[in-house]
């Protein structure tokens, strides 16, 4: 696996609606055990972790489950990250938000250097992308 999709747990999020079981394709509807019911008390950067781990992750893809990615003010955040490749940083995210996130680690993963042509990436990582890093090496 070369690419590394970081998942900040400790996100409080943003003003989005809370996630209930009602409409969820994460867990089964009233299982009660799933930290998306309604009246959870995991932060919705546990619920974002929580959805991706739900789906199917794509080949060459390792989620990372975080404490923090200092970028508390903007919701939850992921960050995409591979040897030799451009690394990024994505916020205002949320739970529902997970299929499109490990559709562009995918995109991530195939590309050599990390870089997605612009019109070929899904738009929360056209709209929501905080921060491009240069690779190390």
């Amino acid at each position: 696996m070369a690419t590394t999709l970081h998942v900040c747990t400790t996100c409080r999020g943003t003003a989005a609606a809370p996630l209930g079981c009602e409409g969820c394709t994460v867990g089964a509807a009233g299982c009660g055990a799933c930290p998306l019911a309604e009246g959870a008390t995991t932060r919705p950067g546990e619920r974002l972790a929580h959805a991706l781990a739900a789906l199917p992750v794509p080949e060459g893809v390792k989620i990372v489950p975080v404490e923090c990615l200092s970028a508390c003010g903007q919701g939850c955040t992921v960050a995409l990250s591979g040897p030799g490749k451009w690394s990024y940083v994505f916020g205002r995210l949320d739970a529902r938000d997970a299929e499109t996130i490990l559709a562009g680690a995918a995109q991530f993963e195939a590309a050599a250097n990390g870089l997605i042509p612009w019109r070929e990436r899904p738009e929360i990582f056209r709209k929501q992308c905080l921060a491009r890093i240069p690779p190390q090496e």
